[in-house]
């Protein structure tokens, strides 16, 4: 498996100073990196060549156009409602905490699993 882990330890920090505490917060192995589940739901995931971060369809457009973003593209298809944030975008703590907030801000709009 082959993901930052000092990256994965940053995104631990940013998830246990969220305010909503009570969620439910895992961690799983998918997509070769480290998956980050609030209740269940995929918010981002690290990965060798970025961070996934799941913001929606909502919320797509927008997080395309923050530098350092782009197409999330695994298997030749676009993932929509997701982007991959460049490694060398997420320098800044606070960068990091706005993208993981994004993506757990749209993981809290869904149900429980």
């Amino acid at each position: 498996m082959a993901y930052d882990e000092t990256l994965a330890q940053r995104i631990r920090l940013v998830l246990q100073d969220r305010p909503a505490a009570a969620v439910a917060v895992a961690e799983r192995k998918m997509f070769g990196g480290l998956a980050f589940m609030l209740d269940g739901n995929m918010c981002c995931c690290v990965t060798n060549q970025g961070l996934m971060v799941r913001v929606g369809a909502d919320g797509y457009e927008d997080a395309l156009a923050q530098p350092y973003a782009g197409l999330m593209d695994l298997t030749g298809r676009v993932m929509k409602g997701w982007v991959l944030v460049e490694l060398s975008g997420l320098a800044s703590d606070a960068v990091l905490a706005q993208w993981v907030a994004r993506g757990a801000d749209f993981a809290a709009t869904l149900p429980p699993k």
